[in-house]
């Protein structure tokens, strides 16, 4: 029987009533013929609630502990799902991701999923039921409960539908697809009926918060389908797939803004090879992502270099570059909360030229500065004063067409 896996997050698990929807939309596809996997996330507002009590004792406090606490909104989660299938009269099992056999690496509040023995998955579904796994955490190999970010659930369901070769992943949320631009700031955004992974991928890592990077990257891998549709309405939804003929005819897809970046820089540093190496390796050793890098020409035997990483790391990464900073004799360390990053995103970029200089020019002619650029083969993405970060989006979105004519 073909598998399917259905994430359901937060606000599509707010409150008993919602799980019990779920339950029964999780029935209608039992009755098409599937099988079907469940991924959940804390109810909405759970996380928060457990790392504000965490805070109010430490809010620097074990990341080991952290991962302990916030990992058991989850497992509220599981066992109540579990319950409203059993009331509907489908048998279905709960899963911490210890029992579903999800193995990640040793960072604690960051953790990347390894592997995943299936063995106990595939016998519950080959038993007639459905199993209900907690999204977001994991365990590693010393048997260290670890979480693996916020959104994470996303991931989680995108490596168990890879793990049992689903035939599609359904990511119920409270919107109904995937918007060329936040609808919340440009209210007549476009909301797209298919996109390529390459599209989403760069869209996620840009700041669209419909998805988390790495669902995309296990659904890419191993080409399971995504489907990223509401929870509260019978509505169409948005196919994320394998790039398909006539996608690169529309020059831009979307445009996105993150404020969840901080730029940090280095002043002063040695210009010679190696250099860059040591900085970067540095923070790699401590599993801090760093996204964009800018370095400075060199002048009198010295350079500066720039770079962002996200927020949640930002105290980890300052005190590996102060280190960094002791060791090259660097000149000094400035850090900017107060930036955004802003992407335009299309595959028809690989075809077509000039929407650097069309990007480039519309931010100027409202007198936005850009501290730095970034590109690939179909994204542009540039670090401007987070101020202007709505005035960004809503000027690309009217330059390139994403906005819809009603």
């Amino acid at each position: 029987m073909p598998i399917l896996v259905h994430k359901y997050g937060g606000t599509s698990m707010a409150n008993i009533e919602r799980i019990l929807s779920n339950a029964h939309r999780i029935a209608k596809d039992i009755e098409k013929g599937y099988q079907v996997a469940v991924a959940v996330s804390a109810m909405s507002g759970e996380t928060n609630r457990l790392l504000a009590l965490a805070d109010e004792i430490d809010p620097y406090g074990s990341g080991r502990e952290r991962d302990m606490l916030a990992s058991a909104g989850e497992q509220v989660s599981i066992a109540l799902m579990a319950m409203a299938l059993h009331k509907i009269g489908i048998g279905s099992v709960s899963f911490t991701a210890n029992q579903a056999g999800i193995k990640t690496d040793p960072f604690h509040t960051r953790a990347k999923i390894l592997s995943i023995d299936d063995t106990r998955l595939r016998k519950v579904l080959d038993e007639g039921k459905v199993p209900v796994i907690a999204g977001f955490q994991g365990v590693t190999e010393a048997m260290e409960v670890t979480t693996m970010g916020r959104g994470a659930s996303d991931t989680t369901a995108a490596a168990v539908a890879a793990a049992l070769g689903a035939e599609r992943c359904d990511i119920y949320t409270d919107v109904d697809g995937v918007y060329a631009a936040d609808p919340r700031i440009v209210p007549r955004a476009k909301k797209l009926d298919r996109i390529s992974y390459d599209e989403m991928l760069e869209m996620a890592g840009a700041g669209s918060k419909v998805l988390q990077t790495r669902s995309v990257v296990f659904a890419k891998k191993y080409n399971v389908p995504l489907q990223v549709l509401t929870s509260f309405e019978d509505l169409p939804g948005t196919m994320i797939s394998e790039e398909v003929e006539g996608m690169e005819e529309v020059l831009v897809t979307g445009v996105c803004s993150d404020k969840t970046e901080a730029r940090l820089t280095l002043y002063g540093i040695p210009d010679h090879p190696g250099i860059a190496a040591q900085v970067f390796e540095a923070l790699n050793d401590e599993g801090i992502s760093v996204d964009m890098i800018v370095q400075s020409v060199g002048q009198d035997g010295q350079a500066n270099i720039s770079y962002t990483v996200n927020k949640s790391d930002l105290g980890d990464a300052r005190k590996v570059t102060e280190k960094v900073k002791q060791g090259l004799s660097a000149r000094d360390l400035s850090v900017d909360e107060k930036v955004s990053k802003i992407s335009v995103v299309g595959v028809g970029m690989k075809s077509s030229g000039g929407v650097a200089a069309r990007m480039f020019r519309c931010l100027a002619a409202k007198g936005i500065n850009i501290y730095m650029i970034s590109t690939s083969e179909i994204k542009i993405s540039v670090v401007i004063d987070e101020d202007y970060t709505e005035l960004a989006v809503r000027t690309l979105a009217k330059e390139f067409e994403l906005e819809t004519e009603e």
